[in-house]
């Protein structure tokens, strides 16, 4: 059985839709994102606040919390994501020297076996 680096398998794989919604979602789910969202979002609390109570709480729940929210929730998860990956490959580099090293341990006993059978 072959080991395979499943990660890149699955870059090699990736459509174009998909690599598209790969680029704009590394995009969003920046810290620099949320800043610029959270830019946004300020431009518009002064009208909410002048507008009273229930758009201040509107703001907050459709404004700050979706816009800024998301983006930095996304770097969370990429965070989380890239350390997956990250023990991934490592653990693919464990298999791949635990298979040489069977190999080599199957070679040793191919060769024991040979001598106690008086070298056939």
């Amino acid at each position: 059985m072959e080991i395979r680096n499943v990660n890149e398998e699955h870059k090699e794989n990736l459509g174009i839709q998909e690599r598209v919604a790969l680029f704009i979602t590394k995009g969003v789910g920046t810290m620099w994102c949320a800043y610029l969202f959270s830019i946004i979002a300020l431009i518009s609390l002064p009208d909410a606040i002048e507008s009273g109570r229930a758009a201040v709480i509107s703001w907050i729940a459709q404004t700050f919390l979706q816009l800024v929210l998301l983006s930095i929730i996304m770097v969370g998860q990429n965070v989380m994501s890239k350390h997956a990956e990250l023990r991934a490959d490592a653990e693919y580099e464990v298999n791949l020297k635990n298979e040489e090293d069977i190999k080599e341990i199957k070679q040793d006993l191919a060769e024991i076996k040979k001598i106690l059978q008086g070298g056939k």
